[in-house]
């Protein structure tokens, strides 16, 4: 436990009904006391914990700041595993700084962005894992991703990585158990077993970092790119897909001249929907850059919907666009709209593209709920099970991970070779405290303060 207290505000910026300052640390009651004055002249200090009380917060001179009620949580039964105060006052910006002004004259500092997930973590409440997963929680983008935080933040994630770590402790004890009594001839007759070992644990190293892709895509949004010819409703898709107006639609081709880029959720999965120029060729300065930019977003794409117009005739510019998308990598959908009109393309029309065919109307709607749980199950193809908590979501665990996984493969080399287990523990060792770096445990002070400083203040 540190030995000074902390307050902030713990609320978002703006009015609302309620906003919240949250204080934590050794004399949080204390500093309640001096800030607080209970509606039927209680004394705060003879509250029991995990209660709540009804008064208002004053200023030094005991006239009155805001209403408020009081709730008090005991260490080490609290968030941050300290004794911790909430102040719940009318939410707005004004009376929420006064009382957080108040709390600071009565003996708190200010906290830092994330100190109080941080303290949780130095009090042992959370691992670095479970505590990261709270940020992701507050900054998901999506229903599946809110789930995968909630998993996480429950320790999916990090029971995995401790599943691997106590399979590599007991393969370093089965060496250390050879060399203390090599009387026993232990070594010899557990070799196979050891390798075994080893390999089970670089299979769930190399397993967790398959997961990071879609741990990403989880966090920022899974990249998809609505390609196609001017004309053929890309912008009106978007709109539709959207339920908004977000897109310039008019007649004239080539009106989209640049990347429009939105979020939005399709049955619980985020998405970056990147509408983009029309592909042709074009002497406009301007249409050839925003031409540029769609075949770079092609070749990062993740989903593509490839739009043609149904209603017409395949052009020399549709021909060349699906030789274009035959060399991409990416999970496409073929979506043939303006199917409120006569229907001119079939699904034999794209037979050279291993992809979904779908009619679709964007002015209409018509196909758009098959447009979505394609797009749901496409997803899940390119990115995994989205449901899983046990994923990787930061560059710091992942290289972790991988760091990992290349020591168990110079194990495993360094077993074949039979150039001693002694050797061989020195990189069972080594992985061990790599994946220790993903919970937090062999981490430095510095890393710590930086992880916890990308954190929102008030968590």
């Amino acid at each position: 436990m540190t030995e000074d207290t902390i307050s902030q505000i713990a609320t978002p910026r703006g009015a609302g009904g309620i906003g919240i300052v949250r204080v934590s640390g050794s004399e949080a009651l204390s500093v309640a006391c001096r800030v607080f004055r209970s509606a039927t002249g209680r004394d705060v200090r003879e509250m029991a914990p995990y209660t709540a009380c009804y008064g208002h917060v004053v200023r030094a001179d005991g006239t009155v700041l805001d209403a408020c009620i009081l709730l008090y949580m005991r260490a080490p039964h609290s968030y941050t595993g300290e004794d911790t105060v909430e102040l719940q006052c009318h939410g707005g910006n004004i009376v929420l700084r006064a009382v957080l002004l108040r709390t600071w004259e009565a003996g708190a500092r200010p906290a830092e962005a994330g100190e109080f997930t941080k303290r949780a973590f130095l009090s042992g409440r959370l691992d670095l894992a479970r505590a990261e997963g709270v940020m992701e929680l507050i900054a998901a983008k999506s229903e599946r991703a809110a789930r995968a935080a909630q998993e996480r933040i429950a320790g999916a994630f990090s029971h995995a990585i401790e599943a691997v770590r106590t399979r590599l402790l007991g393969s370093i004890a089965r060496i250390e158990a050879g060399i203390d009594f090599p009387e026993d001839d232990v070594e010899d007759m557990e070799r196979d077993a050891l390798r075994t070992e080893i390999a089970a644990a670089h299979d769930a190293v190399t397993r967790l970092m398959r997961g990071a892709k879609t741990g990403r895509a989880l966090r920022e949004g899974i990249k998809t790119v609505i390609v196609g010819r001017p004309n053929v409703g890309k912008s009106s898709l978007l709109n539709a897909l959207l339920g908004t107006e977000r897109a310039i639609v008019t007649d004239v081709p080539g009106t989209t001249r640049d990347v429009i880029e939105e979020q939005m959720s399709v049955e619980g999965i985020p998405l970056r929907l990147l509408d983009t120029a029309g592909l042709r060729t074009s002497d406009d300065a301007v249409e050839q850059l925003g031409i540029a930019r769609t075949e770079e977003h092609l070749l990062g794409a993740e989903l593509i919907l490839a739009v043609f117009d149904g209603a017409a005739a395949r052009t020399a510019e549709d021909d060349a666009l699906i030789a274009r998308l035959k060399g991409c990598r990416a999970h496409m959908i073929v979506l043939c709209n303006k199917s409120d009109c006569a229907p001119v393309l079939t699904a034999e029309d794209f037979s050279a593209l291993s992809a979904r065919v779908l009619f679709v109307s964007a002015r209409t709607g018509a196909g758009l709920d098959e447009l979505r749980r394609a797009i749901a199950d496409g997803a899940v193809q390119a990115e995994g099970d989205l449901d899983d908590g046990a994923l990787p979501n930061k560059e710091r665990e992942v290289e972790a991970l991988g760091r990992a996984a290349a020591l168990l493969d110079e194990a495993m080399r360094t077993l074949a070779a039979d150039m001693g287990t002694d050797f061989v523990s020195i990189d069972l060792r080594a992985a061990y405290e790599a994946l220790g770096e993903i919970l937090g445990e062999t981490v430095d002070t510095d890393l710590i303060d930086r992880i916890f400083s990308e954190f929102c203040l008030g968590k």
